[in-house]
């Protein structure tokens, strides 16, 4: 179960995976090297600091401890060892005489972690040196800290700038670590981007074939292993085009040789004259043709022919108008925006198919089409006739079968029809199924196909 959720917050492409095992291990060790860094280079040194101005503090201290402290502050003036005291140490010395500790101040609220950790290494470092009591005024807005001690008499305010306890090394050494980390992953993601590119191509051309398309990728790119697998999609594309054409020239060469037997035959049926023999093996001559005429539609319907944009709309509308000047009405529900990529030769044939087959058992044809939620073109032509059993449903669509399996010349044809509308669909990247329409009674067809 555990292994289970974790694989479905792993992205899904090769390039985010790819990124995630660069990512995973860099971030572990910034983590890693910030805690050691924090912990052994910046608290100490923040500690050293600490301790250095804490012990500053507790010399001024001492030294207004031991010297003779009148009410006003001329007593700094006239000591010179503490005048030589605020000169050097970049600190501002001030005595109130007859004041008390104030309480601390809302300027002492930090809002960074090392600020914190600041705060509290002084305060420790003060707690040693200065017997007497102080509070710790951290006013990091203005980059200022006061240390006001309770003296007898008084209280003393020492003023320091905030750079005395914090070490630039520290965010040089950070941003630096950060930084080289940042474009360790910027030159990996373009590196990467190069790899899984040819990724893609082959992927793109092995989806275009699959739909039928014209693929022109001809040059295997990428590391040993991309280019590999493209030469094998290459060699079996090739293959697969060899044989479908192989095949193709076969049945064209044998449908254009039954041809002239066929026309000897008519001709001397003619010559013979008219009687109950004859007519009978005329029947039989113009079934052969009727035969051979589909078995070169089938020829037609595996060409390479190239892909094009074509709109839907217009193509249904002109073939939909052969079938109504035939007396069977064709309802028709398409959205008009339905632009895409088809052989549109094939196309045409395999829709004429589905509504030829339609109008030759029924009195009413609907076709609809539109797009789906998933972006596909759903195509659904139904009919009012007496529809398909069940258990031929998926039987009609292998070449040569037929519904009605007496193969009356004047139920339908060959049988090649569903089966060269089928390879079409298939060839464009499409589905399609048969079953029965709830709505009108008859066969519905149901094809989708990609934009």
């Amino acid at each position: 179960m555990a292994a289970f959720k974790i694989k479905n917050f792993l992205p899904r492409t090769l390039f985010g995976r790819s990124l995630l095992i660069l990512v995973v291990p860099v971030v572990l060790v910034q983590i890693t090297a910030s805690v050691v860094f924090f912990d052994r280079h910046w608290i100490k040194v923040t500690s050293r600091l600490a301790y250095a101005v804490a012990g500053e503090i507790g010399v001024i201290v001492d030294a207004y401890e031991r010297a003779a402290v009148r009410d006003d502050n001329d007593i700094l003036y006239n000591e010179p060892s503490l005048l030589a005291v605020e000169k050097h140490l970049d600190l501002s010395v001030l005595f109130r005489s007859g004041e008390v500790l104030p309480s601390r101040q809302h300027n002492s609220i930090v809002f960074e972690v090392w600020e914190i950790a600041v705060a509290d290494r002084l305060e420790h470092e003060l707690e040693k040196q200065i017997e007497q009591d102080f509070v710790l005024d951290m006013d990091f807005a203005n980059k200022a800290i006061t240390v006001y001690v309770q003296l007898d008499n008084g209280v003393l305010v020492v003023e320091l700038p905030q750079r005395r306890l914090f070490s630039s090394s520290g965010y040089i050494f950070l941003l630096w670590l950060f930084g080289v980390s940042l474009l360790l992953l910027l030159i990996s993601v373009v590196f990467m981007r190069n790899q899984i590119r040819p990724i893609r191509k082959l992927a793109v051309a092995a989806e275009r074939f699959g739909k039928g398309h014209d693929v022109k990728y001809t040059k295997p790119e990428g590391a040993s292993e991309v280019r590999q697998a493209a030469q094998a999609f290459i060699d079996m594309r090739q293959r697969i085009n060899r044989q479908v054409q192989q095949r193709t020239d076969m049945l064209a060469g044998v449908s254009h040789d039954l041809r002239t037997p066929l026309t000897r035959l008519k001709l001397e049926l003619e010559l013979i004259g008219d009687s109950e023999d004859v007519r009978a093996m005329k029947d039989d001559v113009h079934e052969m043709e009727r035969m051979v005429d589909g078995y070169l539609d089938f020829i037609r319907g595996e060409g390479l022919e190239d892909s094009e944009t074509i709109t839907l709309l217009p193509v249904i509308e002109k073939l939909s108008a052969r079938i109504e000047r035939q007396g069977v009405p064709v309802n028709r529900e398409i959205d008009p925006s339905i632009v895409l990529r088809a052989r549109p030769i094939a196309f045409e044939r395999a829709v004429n198919n589905l509504l030829n087959n339609a109008r030759r058992y029924a009195q009413n044809i609907w076709f609809k089409a539109a797009i789906d939620a998933d972006g596909w073109v759903e195509i659904i032509i139904e009919d009012d006739g007496p529809g398909v059993e069940d258990a031929m449903l998926g039987e009609i669509l292998k070449p040569f079968k037929r519904a009605d399996q007496s193969r009356n010349s004047e139920t339908g044809g060959v049988g090649l029809g569903l089966s060269i509308t089928q390879d079409i669909i298939l060839c464009h990247g499409g589905e399609m199924s048969l079953g029965r329409s709830d709505t009108h009674g008859g066969l519905s067809v149901h094809i989708k196909l990609p934009l």
